[in-house]
C-alpha cells in the first residue's frame, strides 16, 4: 500500500477544495493510504472529518515559512509518504521543494488562472521551484494548461490535463419546489440560478446587468445565487442590485452545502464568469439535467458544445446573456434537448471515476 500526502492552501468551500477532498477520500483504500494536511479549521476540515479523515493542521504564515517546510519533511519521514498530491500555487511550491529535498514524487495540480497571475510576487522563482521539484503538473483543462505554459517557465513535457469529476449519481434527483415555495413564486415563473462563491471572476455584476435588461421582456423570472459572500465585493453587488431596481428579482442565498438540492430547484443554470479553469458548477448543473448557459471563459468551452448540450456566450456581455436567456426561456424544446444531451455529456465524460482513474494512472507511473 502506498501513502499519499494530500495538501491544499485553502480551508473554505470551492471547486478546488471539492476536488482535493474527493481525491483524498475516494481513491481506493486498499491501494492508497491518505494523509491529509490543511492550514486550519473551516469547511474543508469539517467535510474531511464528516467523511472519516482527521487532517493534520499546519499553519504556514508569511511569504515563506521554513518551519512549515521542516514540518512537512518530518511528516513525510514519519508517515513514510510515497507520493505528494498538492493543489494551488502555495502548496505546489512548498511541496515541490519538499519533494526535491526528500526525493518524493510530487503531483502539482493547478485549478485556475488565479494561480498564475501577473502580479504574483517572485513568480519566476516559485515556478522554477515547481519545475525542479514536481514530477507531474496537472491542469484541470486544456485551456488552463496552455495558459500556464505560455505565462510561466514550466516545462511542457511535465504537464497534462485531468478534468475535474463529480459523483453524477448524486445530482440526478427529482425537481424540488422548495425555493419556489420559500419566496411564494408561481409555477410559471422561471428560476435562473448560479452556483459559486462571490469572487471577482464570477462576474455577478454582469449577471445583475443582464437581469436589468430582461425586466421588460420576461416579467416572471427570478435569479438566485448560491455562494459565500462577504466584504467589499459583496457590498458593491448589493448596491448595484438596488441601483438597478432588482431587489425583488435577484436573490443572494449565501453559502450552500448541498449543491444538488439547490440545482434541483432551478429551471435554467447560468455561469457568467470572466475566467474559469474548469467549472465544477457547470458539470453539476448538466448532471442535474438543467439547460446551461455559460460564458466562453476558459474551461466551459471544453465542457459545453454550443447549441448541442449547452449555450455559450461571450465573456462580460450582459446583452449576450440576456439574449440567450430570452431564447431558451421561450423555446421549451430547445431547453429540453440541450438539457438531455448535457446530462449525457456529464455522465459519460465528467463522472468522478474518470477523474480518479486519470490520477491513479499518473500515480502508478511515478510509483
Amino acid at each position: 500500500m502506498e501513502t499519499i500526502l494530500h495538501i491544499i492552501d485553502t480551508t473554505g468551500p470551492g471547486g478546488a477544495e471539492t476536488v482535493f477532498i474527493d481525491l483524498a477520500t475516494h481513491l481506493p483504500r486498499d491501494k492508497y493510504r491518505p494523509v491529509v494536511v490543511i492550514r486550519g479549521k473551516g469547511w474543508v476540515y469539517d467535510e474531511l472529518c464528516r467523511r472519516g479523515i482527521t487532517p493534520v493542521l499546519m499553519e504556514a504564515k508569511g511569504s515563506f515559512n521554513w518551519q512549515y517546510l521542516k514540518s512537512l519533511m518530518s511528516l513525510i519521514r514519519r508517515e513514510k509518504v510515497s507520493l505528494i498530491q498538492s493543489h494551488l500555487l502555495g502548496s505546489n511550491v512548498y511541496c515541490s521543494l519538499t519533494g526535491l529535498i526528500s526525493r518524493t514524487p510530487v503531483v502539482a495540480t493547478f485549478h485556475g488562472a488565479v494561480d498564475i497571475g501577473n502580479n504574483e510576487r517572485l513568480k519566476r522563482l516559485k515556478f522554477g521551484a515547481i519545475n525542479m521539484g514536481a514530477s507531474s503538473i496537472v491542469a484541470v483543462s486544456e485551456s488552463l494548461r496552455k495558459n500556464i505554459i505560455s505565462r510561466t517557465p514550466l516545462r511542457n513535457s511535465k504537464t497534462s490535463v485531468v478534468y475535474n469529476g463529480i459523483d453524477t449519481t448524486a445530482f440526478r434527483r427529482p425537481a424540488s419546489d422548495a425555493i419556489r415555495h420559500k419566496f411564494g413564486w408561481n409555477e410559471s415563473d422561471m428560476i435562473i440560478g448560479s452556483l459559486g462563491n462571490i469572487r471577482t471572476a464570477k462576474a455577478y455584476d454582469v449577471l445583475l446587468r443582464a437581469a436589468a435588461l430582461l425586466k421588460d421582456h420576461i416579467p416572471h423570472f427570478h435569479f438566485v445565487i448560491a455562494g459565500q459572500g462577504k466584504g467589499t465585493l459583496y457590498d458593491n453587488l448589493l448596491k448595484l442590485r438596488e441601483k438597478l431596481g432588482l431587489n425583488d428579482t435577484v436573490h443572494f442565498l449565501g453559502f450552500n452545502d448541498d449543491p444538488a438540492e439547490f440545482l434541483s430547484n432551478l429551471d435554467l443554470f447560468l455561469l457568467p464568469s470572466t475566467s474559469e479553469g474548469f467549472s465544477i458548477a457547470t458539470i453539476q448543473a448538466m448532471a442535474s439535467g438543467l439547460p446551461v448557459i455559460a460564458t466562453r471563459s476558459g474551461g466551459p468551452e471544453e465542457i459545453v458544445t454550443h447549441g448541442e448540450n449547452g449555450w455559450l456566450v461571450e465573456v462580460g456581455s450582459p446583452e449576450a446573456i440576456a439574449e440567450a436567456i430570452k431564447q431558451l426561456s421561450t423555446d421549451q424544446s430547445l431547453r429540453e434537448s440541450i438539457a438531455q444531451k448535457g446530462q449525457q455529456r456529464a455522465i459519460q465524460t465528467f463522472d468522478i471515476q474518470a477523474m480518479l482513474s486519470s490520477y491513479q494512472s499518473i500515480y502508478d507511473k511515478l510509483l
